[in-house]
């Protein structure tokens, strides 16, 4: 039930929800849910916008590991100095992915690794882009429910 009202009962568009319901899956880890959730997206959304979304998951594993811990070591703050060209505003484009809907994708990911730094960022990110409050808490409920189905499957197995 949660599933159904947070994807088809959202003021998002099917881009920033099955966007952000993929890279969650992805965030997740559990096959099934990772499974499910790329093949409804691949017919929800054009392909570029799927691998924009796998992006999202891939730039964000890699990004909340490591703000996560420099937050938590505290201290001097070093650049992270990892590659991240799919973020760029061309290449987004040319996948037909919004800067909106990406950062959207990355924040509800960052809700999942628990990043506090990276959520906030997004935050900035997604309303710096034009979306308001109320998106944000889609995506967010969204990240809730797709990590709470690979957590229940995974107690299953």
């Amino acid at each position: 039930m949660n599933l159904g009202r947070a994807l088809l009962e959202t003021p998002l568009t099917d881009a920033q929800a099955w966007g952000a319901a993929l890279a969650c899956a992805i965030a997740a880890r559990q096959p099934d849910v990772i499974r499910a959730f790329a093949a409804e997206a691949s017919v929800r959304l054009p392909a570029p916008a799927v691998e924009q979304a796998r992006a999202a998951a891939s730039i964000m594993a890699m990004n909340n590991v490591f703000y996560r811990a420099q937050h938590m070591i505290g201290g001097e703050r070093h650049p992270a100095g990892l590659r991240m060209r799919t973020i760029t505003s061309p290449v987004l484009a040319a996948a037909g992915v919004t800067r909106a809907d990406f950062e959207l994708w990355c924040l509800a990911v960052s809700a999942i690794a628990g990043c506090a730094v990276c959520l906030q960022n997004h935050d900035q990110g997604v309303r710096r882009a034009g979306l308001d409050a109320a998106a944000v808490h889609e995506a967010l409920r969204i990240a809730a429910v797709v990590h709470a189905a690979a957590v229940t499957l995974d107690a299953a197995g």
